[in-house]
């Protein structure tokens, strides 16, 4: 096995636990990665779905290379996109929840997951998976009855909805990895790091 240590450039509690039940040993450390300002700068320049979630994965594993150095630095993050472009973030209170779900009721929407790898501030491998959600027709009713439940579960979340939980109830359809789903390409992260032996092959 491999002595380089693996570093979730993130504190999501998600992705560190997908990695952990796989069993991969990592500890997660924050980017400090202005996200948003970085997030606006390229849509502003018309960047699209895909190509959002890669550079802002690319820009949390460099960024935290650049700082601490040794090890490998995986960044991740996930975009969503509807049928029309519209791009949407996470929630910022109960009422843009609403807003989100009412938005996405009877469409189809696509989420671009992205993982970065970066090694001495240098992205060294790169995934990006999609998956494509088709949400029911949602009443008024459930959409209110549903964040005031599960807001303190969903209020991270893209799309308000944890696929795990009862988020599952908001679909007709799902095409995808669940992992995608979740936020992270995961089976294609296990690949490499088998590659890198940091996982036994």
């Amino acid at each position: 096995m491999n002595d380089a240590r693996l570093i979730l450039a993130s504190k999501s509690k998600a992705r560190l636990a997908m990695l952990t039940a796989a069993g991969v040993a990592v500890e997660a450390i924050a980017p400090n990665v202005d996200e948003d300002a970085l997030k606006d700068g390229l849509k502003s320049e018309g960047i699209t779905a895909r190509n959002l979630a890669d550079a802002l994965a690319e820009a949390k594993a460099v960024r935290l290379s650049q700082r601490i150095g040794a090890g490998l630095i995986l960044g991740a993050d996930q975009v969503l996109a509807l049928d029309d472009g519209t791009m949407l973030d996470k929630p910022a209170d109960p009422a843009e929840a609403i807003a989100h779900l009412k938005l996405l009721s009877g469409r189809k929407h696509k989420l671009f997951s992205a993982a970065v790898i970066a090694e001495q501030g240098i992205a060294v491998w790169r995934h990006i998976d999609v998956a494509t959600l088709s949400v029911r027709m949602l009443s008024d009713s459930f959409i209110e009855q549903y964040v005031e439940s599960e807001w303190d579960n969903i209020r991270y979340c893209v799309g308000c909805y944890e696929i795990e939980g009862r988020g599952a109830q908001l679909f007709s359809a799902i095409a995808g990895s669940q992992f995608t789903i979740m936020g992270l390409p995961l089976l294609h992260l296990l690949d490499y790091l088998r590659i890198r032996s940091i996982l036994p092959s």
